[in-house]
């Protein structure tokens, strides 16, 4: 299978494990080896200066931490978009590389906006692609925005309607179907 780096998964609509359930996923490994991610919409409400001081000059004040995963929510991880795309060693969508916690500060000065995220998303060998052959799991390209977005609760739906056709239709599934 091709590498999904840089992809989005978002999660379909038999995806109930509360770890997933209507999130999405940018992929930011994906390999022989596994794959890791970050899920983009699981704003905690927690301030990051309160939960990672040091990583508080990275974004806004008053900005959350994101869970980005049930794997080692005691790590912490920093999504950074680039001014200059050549300025990350590895680049994971466009200019959006990891960031290192402590970057020497011409680095951070290269840095436009970033996101903090507590624990990643991680699958073993051939793990996630056997959820792929099960449907549990989209496929859609990433957009800088989708890392970024300003309302991460309506990405999973946002992201649905963007990619047309049938997905239009689950975007308006409603969380709980039984209240429907």
């Amino acid at each position: 299978m091709e590498s999904l780096r840089g992809c989005l998964l978002i999660a379909g609509g038999q995806l109930l494990d509360p770890n997933f359930r209507r999130s999405v996923v940018l992929m930011a490994e994906h390999g022989d080896e596994g794959a890791l991610g970050l899920i983009l919409n699981r704003p905690s409400g927690v301030p990051v200066e309160e939960v990672a001081s040091p990583l508080a000059g990275f974004v806004e004040p008053g900005t959350s931490i994101f869970l980005g995963g049930p794997v080692q929510r005691d790590a912490v991880l920093v999504l950074a978009d680039y001014a200059d795309s050549a300025a990350p060693d590895r680049p994971i969508l466009g200019s959006v590389a990891f960031a290192e916690p402590d970057p020497n500060p011409l680095l951070l000065a290269e840095i436009r906006r970033a996101r903090v995220f507590s624990g990643y998303a991680g699958w073993g060998p051939g793990q996630l692609e056997a959820e792929l052959e099960e449907s549990a799991w989209i496929i859609e390209p990433a957009r800088t925005e989708d890392v970024f977005t300003l309302e991460p609760d309506r990405l999973w739906a946002s992201v649905l309607r963007r990619k047309g056709g049938d997905y239009r239709l689950l975007s308006l599934m409603p969380y709980d179907v039984a209240t429907n």
